[in-house]
């Protein structure tokens, strides 16, 4: 796990609300203060959904709503003409890009063991902050996933143009 403090919150809000650099994640949950804190559930609600539509993974592949889907609705309560007070959004990424990226020979995990590669990302009077995680199913003493996933997110946000120091 490690903590990134990113250093051009406007450019990281850009990348993160009105492009498709994040899109391969997933919102487990969000929580938004502005005037009122919103609180968003990413996982997906069953009663919404027909049967069919439910066990139809063309329709829901996954549990969690696609960031790519949520992130419209929270830009939305988001932007005004005041800056949040704060939010704070917890991702995960999609699973077959964790079997991807855990197929290198330094990760020693097995991938069946991994529930989820999580990002935190936290904005509050500090300034923004991610932080990363691993969700194993199960106690396990090898942090190969872990060093391999900071190490991961450190090239993803290069690549991504997105400035931050190491705290």
């Amino acid at each position: 796990m490690i903590a990134l403090q990113i250093k051009n919150i406007k450019n990281f809000m850009s990348r993160l609300l009105a492009s498709e650099t994040f899109d391969g994640f997933l919102l487990s949950e969000a929580s938004i203060t502005t005037n009122n804190t919103f609180f968003i559930d990413g996982r997906q609600n069953k009663e919404f959904f027909t049967e069919e539509e439910w066990e139809d993974t063309t329709i829901r592949p996954y549990d969690y709503s696609m960031w790519k889907d949520m992130k419209s609705l929270c830009f939305h309560l988001i932007k005004g003409t005041h800056t949040p007070v704060g939010f704070k959004f917890i991702l995960y990424l999609i699973p077959s890009y964790v079997e991807s990226i855990l197929s290198d020979d330094s990760v020693t995990v097995p991938i069946s063991e991994v529930k989820a590669l999580v990002l935190n990302i936290k904005y509050d009077q500090t300034g923004l902050t991610i932080t990363t995680g691993t969700s194993l199913k199960t106690f396990l003493p090898d942090k190969s996933a872990d060093i391999f996933w900071d190490k991961y997110i450190k090239l993803f946000l290069e690549k991504a143009a997105i400035d931050y120091d190491e705290k």
